[in-house]
C-alpha cells in the first residue's frame, strides 16, 4: 500500500467508516475512490492499492454501486469498467436516509404505546421518536443548505 499518496488518510477515515458501522471493504474502497484520478480506478486498481483480492473489490464495489455512492465509468476502448464517487453521494446518502429515520420513529413511539406499565422507557422511547423525527425533517434541508451555500 505505499507509494499511493493519501493512502494513510484514507485507511483512517475508512476505519472510521467501520467503527460507525459500515462493512470494512465498502469503506476501504470508498474511501480510495474519494482521492482516485479523474478518471477513476478500475477494479483491479483498487486491489492493487489496497492490497486485497479483487473478489474483495467486487462485492464491495457491488454494495456501494447498489447504495448509489459510487458509479461505473465506461470509456470507449477500454474493456474495463472504472469507477469513481457519484456526484454529492455524501449528501445523498443523508438525505436518503430521512425516510428510514421518520419509519423509525413511528416504531418508537408505537412501543411507547404498548410500554404502559413502564413510563420512564416509555418516555425515553418518545424522546428518541422526537429525535428521529427531527432528523428525518432537519437532514433533507441541511444538505438543501449546504448545496445553495456552495453554489452560491
Amino acid at each position: 500500500m505505499t507509494g499511493h499518496p493519501g493512502v494513510d488518510a484514507a485507511e483512517q477515515a475508512a476505519a472510521m467508516l467501520t467503527a460507525a458501522g459500515m462493512a470494512r471493504m465498502p469503506a476501504r474502497v470508498m474511501m480510495a475512490l474519494v482521492g482516485s484520478p479523474d478518471e477513476g480506478y478500475t477494479a483491479a486498481d483498487l486491489a492493487d492499492r489496497l492490497g486485497v483480492s479483487a473478489a474483495a473489490v467486487s462485492g464491495a464495489v457491488r454494495s456501494l454501486v447498489a447504495m448509489r455512492m459510487i458509479h461505473r465509468i465506461s470509456r470507449p476502448g477500454d474493456r474495463r469498467d472504472r469507477y469513481d464517487l457519484t456526484h454529492d453521494a455524501w449528501s445523498g446518502m443523508v438525505t436518503s436516509a430521512a425516510p428510514m429515520y421518520a419509519q423509525l420513529a413511528s416504531s418508537m413511539e408505537h412501543i411507547a404505546d404498548e410500554n404502559t406499565d413502564a413510563p420512564a422507557s416509555a418516555a425515553r422511547a418518545r424522546e428518541v421518536a422526537d429525535f428521529l423525527r427531527y432528523l428525518a425533517e432537519r437532514m433533507p434541508q441541511i444538505a438543501a443548505e449546504w448545496r445553495a451555500s456552495r453554489d452560491g
